[in-house]
């Protein structure tokens, strides 16, 4: 029995499920990845603020720290630990790096890795 075009309707079962299944592997990526890159707009936002602090650069490495660890804390970002930040000095002259990396299980030993670095540099070399 042949089936005419204008019947044949519809996706097939199979077809519904794989649709299904790659929606559902696209959530979840999604819902993994977005609170990765939210904690780092928080970082941004942190070194942008101790950017445009008045006389950052003669302020001592300790300040700076505890000023970074005051808004991270205040933020909730637990990634970024203490030996992620790297400061030199020289003079009138501040440089502040965050380099770290986040990483995020998805499923069994499937892990989703997101390096970030961040750098600011207040003052003359």
């Amino acid at each position: 029995m042949t089936l005419l075009p204008s019947r044949q309707r519809g996706l097939t079962l199979i077809s519904t499920i794989l649709l299904l299944g790659g929606i559902a592997v696209f959530v979840l990526v999604l819902l993994k990845i977005v609170p990765v890159y939210l904690d780092h707009n928080k970082v941004a936002n942190a070194l942008s603020a101790l950017e445009k602090t008045a006389a950052v650069e003669s302020k001592s490495e300790y300040e700076i720290r505890d000023s970074l660890a005051k808004r991270f804390n205040l933020n909730y970002v637990y990634d970024v630990t203490q030996d992620d930040i790297k400061i030199t000095k020289h003079g009138g002259y501040l440089k502040v790096a965050i380099q770290y990396e986040v990483v995020k299980k998805l499923v069994g030993n499937l892990s989703i890795l997101a390096e970030f670095n961040d750098v600011i540099e207040v003052g003359q070399k």
